[in-house]
């Protein structure tokens, strides 16, 4: 196996899963997240050669994963917000555990957030280093810890105003 096959394999296993939950963030799809986590990886592939190492492997695979959501979304012309509040109601029409009509409520406030909130607190659910998310986001890492801060504030404020519904 060539080297840039074993390398690829390598960042396709540590980076796959974070890159569907993104993908999922954007879609609320877990087919359409499937998607474009292959789109991406097809991406990350046709371009390999032209990687720079003048960032992590993740934090440029992060980059082409939120455009190709980004580019998604646009062409397809669909509210992120509509598409996951049907689908998760879809989705949880069985009788749905209390833990399950959380999670889904945490999704549907996050779908209400604007884009680049959700890119943000997205990585920040999946444990992505902050200096990280502060390179893809492209913000220093002091205004990104303020960023969080009111993402959290603001999403408390509509999970919570979404609970009461």
């Amino acid at each position: 196996m060539s080297n840039q096959r074993q390398l690829f394999q390598r960042l396709f296993e540590d980076n796959s899963k974070k890159v569907y939950h993104l993908c999922y963030g954007y879609t609320g799809d877990s087919d359409s997240a499937n998607d474009l986590m292959q789109e991406t990886f097809i991406k990350v592939w046709q371009n390999l050669d032209k990687f720079r190492n003048q960032s992590q492997f993740s934090t440029w695979i992060y980059r082409i994963a939120v455009n190709t959501c980004l580019s998604y979304l646009r062409t397809a012309k669909r509210r992120a917000t509509d598409e996951l509040n049907d689908t998760i109601i879809e989705n949880y029409t069985e009788e749905p555990s209390e833990k399950q009509e959380q999670v889904a409520l945490l999704y549907r406030s996050i779908a209400q957030l604007e884009e680049n909130e959700r890119i943000i607190i997205t990585m920040v659910l999946d444990e992505i280093p902050y200096p990280e998310i502060a390179e893809v986001a492209g913000i220093s890492e002091g205004n990104l810890r303020v960023k969080i801060h009111r993402i959290k504030h603001k999403l408390t404020e509509i999970y919570n105003s979404n609970e009461r519904v």
